[in-house]
C-alpha cells in the first residue's frame, strides 16, 4: 500500500494564487476534489460560505430548492452579502421581488406545497426586507 498523496500548503498557495481549478489542483497533486477543498479550508484559501438563513427562514424540501423563489431568494441574500451572483440572475432576483412589492404581495413556504405568493403584511414583507438588504448591499460596490 502506497502512501497516501499530501499537499504542500506554499505550493497549493501559489496555485490557488495563479487561478488553478479545484480540478487543476486535484490533478496536479493527485488527489481527490474533496481533497483540494478540504486543504483549501485548512490553509483559510477558501471562501466564506454565504449564510442563506435570513433569506430563506424556512426548512425547505429539496423538490422545492430549485424553484424560482428559493433561488431568487438564495440571489438576493448573495447580493446583501457583497457576493452577487451573475448579472442576469441578479437581475431576475431583482425584478422578481420588486413585482411582488409593487403588487403588495410577499412569499410564504409550505414543505408540501412549496413556495406561494401571498398578501403582504403591512410593514412586514419578507420579500421587501431582503430586496433591501440586497439594494443597500448594491449601493455600497
Amino acid at each position: 500500500m502506497g502512501r497516501r498523496p499530501t499537499i504542500d500548503r506554499e505550493e497549493l498557495t501559489r496555485l490557488v494564487a495563479e487561478g488553478l481549478s479545484v480540478q487543476e489542483l486535484a490533478a496536479h497533486f493527485g488527489v481527490s476534489e474533496s481533497g483540494v477543498l478540504q486543504a483549501k479550508r485548512a490553509a483559510g484559501l477558501a471562501k466564506p460560505m454565504l449564510d442563506h438563513s435570513r433569506a430563506v427562514p424556512w426548512k425547505v424540501a429539496r423538490v422545492h430548492m430549485q424553484s424560482g423563489p428559493a433561488t431568487n431568494l438564495r440571489n438576493l441574500s448573495a447580493a446583501a452579502q457583497g457576493r452577487p451572483p451573475a448579472s442576469e440572475r441578479l437581475n431576475t432576483a431583482l425584478r422578481w421581488a420588486q413585482r411582488l412589492v409593487d403588487a403588495g404581495l410577499d412569499v410564504d413556504y409550505d414543505h408540501a406545497e412549496g413556495f406561494r405568493e401571498v398578501p403582504a403584511s403591512p410593514g412586514e414583507s419578507h420579500v421587501a426586507g431582503v430586496l433591501a438588504a440586497a439594494r443597500k448591499a448594491l449601493e455600497g460596490r
